[in-house]
């Protein structure tokens, strides 16, 4: 729209930026304007201008692709001035109206729907559905579509969950190697150590760790980590422990009925899945790993005594890989505290670094609500430092069984994880927390694990389902550990370990 006016001041042209349609010209006599009749023509043209532009729409609405300013501005003002709504702006209005009133209405039993968006297009069309019966079909099928991906979801965790509690084929040709190799090797049975290295697993001028697993591979990646971490080799002991007979003490733990069903029975069985998430599934799934109720976990409460001529130990999991130097970790003063932890309820990783006792116990039991403070800081096993001479003068063995015998009185309502929940009692008041690089958690349960922080760790923790010898391991996160593996030895190559 452009709007003219003559040098002589004789005439006023209104044309389309087209400039083939003059829609108004306005001429006056040759004489002298004043500026009343000026102001008088200005302000008629300002009343005439919008019916103008409405005017100016309709003839250019077709086969304009390019508008100014002006021609833009009366396109768009004009059907509001006439009180009409855009046809695109009504058609969502009532499409809204629609999905409302369809959201409350019942779902026809037997109602037939299509596998997917294309079908629902070519059903629409060779059966001409109206709006609604458009958006009822689509709802049932959002609904449905729903439905599949959660029971997917909850599939896929049962199956990780077996797949966690299995041994892989890799690992029980390993144990079955050298078993063999242990039972036709006079040498494999030689006594370790040797009788001149006996004094040195007494001797506290020495870093000692301590190991329990019955996982040999596992074991091998820890010890081998360590030493090759340390800037002292020489002065790391490793106390690995396990157990030949842990299945038979699995048989007697797993006598108690309501034991043997949690870890072993049916874990849908119950559910409820449509009111349970996928995240608290697999936290419950993961609290009924077979591997809690090992002995082999239950062993670290018995340090004191199973060492009692050493005054201070590094505990270790067997999922965690050594990439730093650790022999500071023995000049850390813990205050006069019994264990030195990291603690899990702070740090920018909100997965893993989130949690409180609220996360480990049933709040809404009596006893917990009494003793126990949801906000409290939870800290994490798996490399810990026990000062083992004041942890002699305290009781925290007796409070872990007694709360262990209170759970199992209560048909294991108090809490569901394994052996943290009564160590988080009975440690209370008697850990020191430490910085948290010395101990980095989620490599067995988060993908999104940071990288940059996992290479800079001075110890990085599995802990979880996808342990790094597993099949569901994170690939990207398997290098951390499968460095310290070593492949070139006869036993790893014959039973292709992670081939």
């Amino acid at each position: 729209m452009q709007l003219h006016i003559s040098p002589s001041m004789r005439s006023i042209t209104i044309s389309s930026s087209n400039e083939f349609i003059d829609l108004m010209k306005i001429k006056v006599a040759a004489r002298h304007i004043s500026y009343r009749t000026l102001f008088h023509t200005i302000l008629i043209l300002a009343f005439l201008l919008p019916f103008v532009f409405i005017l100016t729409a309709v003839v250019t609405l077709e086969g304009v692709n390019k508008c100014s300013s002006f021609d833009c501005f009366g396109r768009r003002l004009g059907p509001r001035l006439l009180g009409r709504i855009d046809d695109s702006e009504r058609l969502v209005r009532d499409f809204y109206k629609i999905l409302n009133e369809v959201s409350t209405q019942e779902i026809p039993d037997g109602l037939k729907l299509p596998e997917s968006f294309s079908q629902l297009v070519s059903d629409m069309k060779n059966n001409h559905y109206d709006a609604k019966t458009f958006a009822l079909v689509f709802r049932a099928m959002v609904e449905k579509f729903e439905r599949d991906l959660r029971e997917s979801k909850f599939a896929e965790l049962m199956n990780k969950h077996f797949a966690a509690s299995s041994i892989p084929k890799g690992i029980h040709c390993l144990s079955l190697r050298l078993t063999d190799e242990y039972s036709s090797n006079a040498h494999a049975r030689r006594q370790l150590p040797s009788p001149e290295l006996l004094p040195v697993l007494s001797d506290n001028a020495y870093h000692h760790f301590v190991l329990a697993t019955d996982n040999i591979l596992a074991a091998s990646v820890v010890v081998s980590s360590a030493v090759q971490s340390s800037s002292k080799p020489e002065k790391i002991v490793f106390h690995v422990i396990t157990d030949k007979k842990t299945y038979a003490v699995l048989e007697a733990v797993e006598s108690h009925n309501s034991i043997r069903n949690y870890y072993h029975g049916n874990h849908i069985a119950g559910a409820n899945l449509s009111e349970t998430t996928p995240r608290t599934f697999a936290s419950k799934l993961q609290s009924r790993s077979p591997k809690y109720i090992s002995l082999l976990n239950h062993l670290r409460i018995y340090l004191p005594e199973l060492f009692p001529n050493l005054d201070k130990v590094v505990f270790l999991d067997d999922d965690i890989v050594i990439q730093k130097d650790l022999s500071p970790l023995w000049d850390i003063d813990l205050n006069g505290k019994v264990n030195g932890a990291v603690e899990t309820c702070r740090g920018e990783d909100v997965w893993v670094m989130s949690k409180r006792l609220r996360n480990y116990f049933n709040f809404s039991h009596p006893l917990i609500a009494k003793h126990l403070d949801p906000e409290e800081c939870a800290w994490a096993y798996g490399m810990n430092i026990f000062d083992l001479r004041t942890w002699r003068k305290t009781n925290i063995r007796e409070t872990y069984h007694s709360w262990l015998k209170e759970n199992l009185k209560s048909n294991l309502t108090m809490w569901k994880l394994g052996t943290l929940p009564p160590a988080l009692i009975a440690f209370k008041g008697h850990v020191q927390p430490i910085d948290s690089s010395w101990h980095m958690l989620g490599l067995g349960y988060q993908s999104k694990t940071n990288l940059e922080n996992a290479k800079k760790a001075a110890v990085i923790h599995y802990n979880g389902q996808s342990k790094p010898w597993l099949e569901i391991g994170f690939e990207h996160l398997r290098p951390f550990w499968t460095k310290y593996v070593n492949y070139s030895n006869d036993f790893i190559k014959n039973c292709h370990i992670l081939e």
